[in-house]
């Protein structure tokens, strides 16, 4: 989900849902602590140089279960952050502690802000020797879209 995405849905809706992947409720007292311009400057594997930019939405849970975060401050901290973001209609990346700091991207179902695993992968396939994928295909679903050439008078025989 684009920023511009993201405040839209924030004018239309009344309280502030977020979901993990595995449809846990992030708790309704979360803080968003950072809003931040990130970006990436590397080379991959195949020696291609790659520039990323994306904003980053960083939620915490504090003991404070009083809190709650309304949309209209939400996108006032978002509105704050084009200080540094500008103008830029970036890719919105949210960070949540878990074991670790999980990265995940950003979609909304209507109700609820889901946060989406997110995936690595070689972006160098073809230079590193990395086969591609066959599709997989179930032998009954062959056998129902092809007629088999072995039938009485069908001639392989």
């Amino acid at each position: 989900m684009k920023i511009s995405a993201l405040k839209h849905h924030l004018n239309s809706v009344t309280g502030l849902n977020f979901k993990l992947p595995d449809g846990t409720s992030i708790p309704a007292h979360f803080h968003l602590t950072e809003i931040g311009l990130i970006t990436k400057h590397f080379v991959d594997c195949g020696v291609s140089i790659h520039l990323e930019k994306w904003a980053s939405l960083q939620i915490w849970v504090a003991n404070d279960t009083d809190h709650r975060l309304q949309p209209e401050k939400f996108l006032k901290i978002i509105d704050n952050s084009e200080k540094i973001i500008g103008a830029q209609d970036l890719e919105v990346e949210v960070e949540y502690q878990s074991d670790t700091i999980g990265r995940y991207g950003l979609e909304f179902d209507g109700v609820n802000f889901m946060l989406t695993a997110k995936q690595t992968a070689c972006l160098a396939m073809e230079k590193c020797g990395i086969p591609q994928e066959k599709p997989k295909v179930l032998m009954s679903e062959l056998s129902n879209t092809n007629q088999s050439c072995c039938t009485p008078g069908g001639g392989c025989c």
